[in-house]
């Protein structure tokens, strides 16, 4: 079963590449400053012009003000935003209308009570990513290369299309495709060699195993 990529945390024009040229349908920009994959949103403006067409690109928020999603629209040609924070179903609303964009909402899931969250967040986002929940003293809210039980999504559908994150790699991505049947899937840390460092083999060998 093939399922959609999302390579997320891109900063370098021959990963982005890489990751187009192997098939990825999403390319993922961090506009989160903890994280050590961020870009400034002139860094990503660069960036943004080696994306080819046909491929979203996407940025990722973590409880953003308007003022940073103005700010980051202005230099950067999106197609979707992502936000991965603790943003309730309204604010994920407010950021559609405000952005006239279409919001992919990150929901952290570890275990079967926060399913739940999926159905409220399925009524007013256009996208869903369900991830690991982090822990609660966690720096970041993904990226992570944390994993959750795949098996509590079996026979799961929900309102909109979504994407599985958390913990994937190379080597697993085949299997948690194959046992959760998602649409796509999201890498960011499973395709490093550092933090914030891309692996283009990785990132190759990603794409091969998940439209396998």
């Amino acid at each position: 079963m093939s399922a959609a990529v999302k390579i997320c945390g891109l900063s370098e024009p021959e990963s982005i590449r890489a990751a187009a040229e192997a098939g990825a349908r999403y390319i993922g920009f961090v506009f989160f400053a903890k994280s050590p994959r961020a870009v400034t949103p002139e860094r990503a403006a660069e960036l943004a012009e080696v994306v080819p067409v046909g491929v979203a690109r996407v940025g990722l928020f973590v409880n953003p003000e308007d003022a940073l999603l103005t700010e980051v629209l202005a230099q950067v040609p999106l197609d979707i935003i992502q936000l991965h924070g603790t943003e309730s179903p309204a604010r994920v609303a407010e950021v559609r209308a405000l952005t006239g964009l279409p919001v992919m909402k990150a929901v952290g899931v570890a275990g079967r009570e926060d399913l739940d969250q999926l159905w409220d967040y399925g009524l007013v986002a256009d996208l869903l990513l369900v991830d690991a929940k982090p822990a609660p003293d966690a720096d970041l809210p993904g990226g992570n290369g944390l994993a959750f039980d795949w098996r509590l999504l079996v026979g799961r559908r929900w309102l909109k299309p979504w994407l599985l994150a958390g913990g994937l790699t190379p080597d697993n991505v085949a299997e948690a495709i194959r046992l959760t049947g998602a649409q796509g899937v999201d890498v960011s840390s499973g395709v490093e060699s550092a933090p914030g460092v891309k692996d283009l083999g990785k990132i190759r060998a990603f794409v091969a195993a998940a439209q396998s």
